[in-house]
């Protein structure tokens, strides 16, 4: 422990020169942390990726330590099998391992711990408690495996509210515990993204963790916009903070999004000036011949809001003045009439009522009328309404309020997205790449590799940058002032006697 001691003793006085923090992220997609981290001053070193077309996606974005290992720099890797040493090595990054890193990150993948992929695993395998048994959900201890060889000054980590209650456990709190016994302070919360200027009410779990030897208790990043959360993610919060411990706990209260604030970034704010889509329908071929790479200019119109120009020209990427890519949509004919005709913030009951409606309508025009259920009865219903039970899928298609944030992005889009339709019924249809991608704070000129679904997918899977960049600067201000705090009385002062203890 003193030689590890030292190597991060030496890590921060570098920072304290003026160094920027060299970044490791494991599990890194396509990149949403690491462009937040970049943009809050950060030195992105190295990652790990399993998923090709994701570690396709960071290497057109990001560029490698040196252009000879630009092969090695994108190749796709899995964390449990690549160990520091090999990918150091790889990377073409001279002395030991412990030297290379001071900030270790991952976005752990969610599927394990999140409640909608519990009810896949559990209708998979038919267990009650299948998901205890995924794989993906004892990621976290090969990520403290790679804590103790890369002995970093700070670990970031985030996950969704649900890590907090894993079949009655609360694995944030296991991680901090075995942080601090490292040498570290630990901390974790719930940040919600529409809080800092994210078009998104996203809901996730950070944890932060910093060398004990600065004496500063982790902080998280104070809200900057303000916005009122559905009673729905009120209701999930307080399921995934069930079993925080009352006292002696690590959990920080989350942030609370003061008066006076500026208002959380809207959809319309958000999308309007992206370019207008109606191929779907006016001319399917043109829809099935573009490119996800495929640029169109933007809407040109007065007043473009601080948001579309942030995401036009992001520190560090080429600036967007005439257009930008990713302008393509799902081709799902028979459902381009309910979009159109359902009303703002409505979901899948509300969408099946609509569908019902249309299929009322087309037996009418009908001479003589099919008898009900019979085949041709059964055709023209098919050709009209969703096979689904609204009962059972409420949340499944949602059209989104221009007036509001956005619902929470997921992977799930890779598959459908329905969860989000466009508002402007005009354009009858579910939203681009490219607009998934503003809604998820990605700017115009970042780019994804594959196609359509490989897209979307990266896009759900991905950790917003901007909020990403808002955690990153308190980091970097906690470990730029915690010398000075270092001496002051404090928690971090009582945490210290209680980790000798």
């Amino acid at each position: 422990m003193k030689a590890g001691t030292a190597v991060r003793a030496a890590k921060l006085e570098r920072i304290r020169k003026g160094g920027a923090p060299r970044v490791l992220e494991l599990c890194s997609g396509c990149g949403g942390m690491s462009l937040g981290l970049k943009a809050a001053g950060f030195d992105l070193v190295a990652h790990i990726e399993m998923d090709v077309t994701a570690a396709a996606s960071y290497a057109l974005n990001f560029d490698p330590p040196s252009a000879e290992r630009r092969e090695a720099w994108a190749a796709a890797r899995d964390m449990t099998q690549s160990d520091p040493e090999s990918l150091c090595r790889d990377l073409g990054l001279d002395g030991p391992v412990a030297e290379q890193f001071d900030i270790l990150a991952a976005g752990l993948p969610c599927q394990a711990f999140a409640r909608i992929g519990r009810s896949k695993l559990r209708s998979i395998a038919g267990e009650e408690d299948a998901f205890k048994h995924d794989p993906r959900a004892r990621l976290y201890q090969h990520f403290l495996q790679h804590v103790e060889a890369v002995l970093p000054v700070a670990i970031l980590i985030e996950n969704v509210p649900d890590i907090l209650n894993f079949g009655g456990h609360n694995v944030p709190e296991e991680i901090c515990s075995t942080l601090e016994g490292l040498g570290y302070f630990a901390r974790y919360t719930l940040l919600n993204a529409a809080y800092y200027g994210v078009p998104q009410m996203r809901e996730r779990l950070f944890l932060v963790a910093i060398d004990a030897s600065l004496g500063q208790i982790p902080r998280f990043p104070t809200p900057t916009h303000a916005a009122k959360l559905p009673s729905g993610y009120q209701g999930t919060r307080t399921v995934a903070l069930r079993h925080v411990p009352a006292e002696g706990g690590r959990f920080t209260q989350a942030p609370v999004a003061n008066p006076g604030l500026p208002p959380a970034v809207t959809v319309r704010a958000a999308l309007s000036d992206l370019p207008r889509i109606t191929e779907h329908f006016s001319d399917p071929g043109a829809m099935r011949r573009r490119s996800t790479s495929d640029v169109l200019p933007y809407v040109t119109y007065y007043g473009l809001t601080d948001y579309a120009a942030k995401m036009r020209a992001w520190p560090g990427l080429p600036k967007c003045h005439a257009g930008t890519d990713g302008h393509v949509v799902r081709l799902t004919p028979r459902d381009f009439e309910i979009f159109q005709r359902m009303r703002v913030g409505g979901d899948f009951p509300h969408a099946s009522a609509v569908a019902n409606q249309i299929f009322a309508e087309r037996l009418r025009l009908i001479d003589p009328q099919p008898a009900e259920s019979s085949e041709a009865w059964q055709t023209i219903r098919k050709s009209c309404v969703p096979p689904y039970d609204p009962g059972k899928f409420p949340n499944k298609w949602w059209k989104m309020d221009p007036a509001m944030p956005s619902r929470t992005l997921t992977a799930h889009m890779g598959k459908d997205t329905y969860s989000h339709i466009h508002w402007d019924s005009r354009q009858k249809r579910t939203v681009s790449v490219r607009e998934a991608a503003r809604l998820q704070s990605f700017p115009d000129a970042f780019r994804f590799a594959g196609a359509m679904n490989a897209a979307f997918r990266q896009i759900g899977n991905a950790v917003p940058p901007v909020l990403a960049q808002a955690v990153g600067q308190q980091l970097k201000l906690d470990l730029s002032r915690a010398r000075a705090l270092k001496h002051e009385p404090s928690e971090a002062a009582a945490a210290t006697k209680a980790i000798a203890a």
